[in-house]
């Protein structure tokens, strides 16, 4: 709902990767374990070289999402009500907040807690699914998506390695 949206921006505002639940939930979540995915890692493929791609195909595709859906409503992408926009918007917010209260020298900090906050979400998509793919049915569509193509499962061990994500 419209609260948990929200909420949701706000828990990713220290990061400034509010783009994140666009693309995790309307990109991420259709195209899981594809080659379409970004954040589907592949077999053999490295943390590193994963992570740059996952970050910079995440943020491309949230904002192809959101102008998609914008278009649908009949409005432009430069607008309040891109979430994109709204959600980078809070952490300006915050990080104006910080910088106004405890002075430019937390600067660096705020830069290496938001990498270190991105990084581990990017991480945790990279272990849940690691050389796992959906195969192309004869309709040329991938098969539909099952907990075989994620190495997560709703168990109390993986919760909390994962941090809750999948949920």
């Amino acid at each position: 709902d419209e609260l948990e949206r929200w909420l949701s921006k706000v828990t990713l505002a220290q990061s400034f990767y509010g783009h994140f639940y666009i693309e995790h939930n309307r990109g991420h979540h259709v195209r899981v374990a594809t080659p379409e995915d970004p954040a589907s890692s592949r077999m053999g493929e490295t943390l590193w070289a994963f992570l740059p791609r996952s970050v910079w195909g995440s943020l491309t595709s949230s904002w192809r999402l959101e102008k998609a859906r914008l278009d649908r409503l009949g409005k432009g992408p430069w607008t309040i009500h891109n979430d994109v926009l709204n959600a980078w918007a809070m952490s300006v917010v915050l990080f104006g907040a910080l910088l106004a209260t405890f002075g430019l020298g937390i600067a660096p900090y705020l830069v290496i807690q938001a990498v270190f906050g991105f990084c581990l979400l990017e991480t945790v998509n990279y272990l849940e699914h690691y050389g796992l793919r959906r195969q192309k049915t004869a309709s040329g569509r991938y098969e539909r998506c099952t907990p075989e193509h994620s190495w997560n499962s709703d168990h109390i061990c993986t919760n909390i390695f994962l941090y809750h994500l999948q949920r």
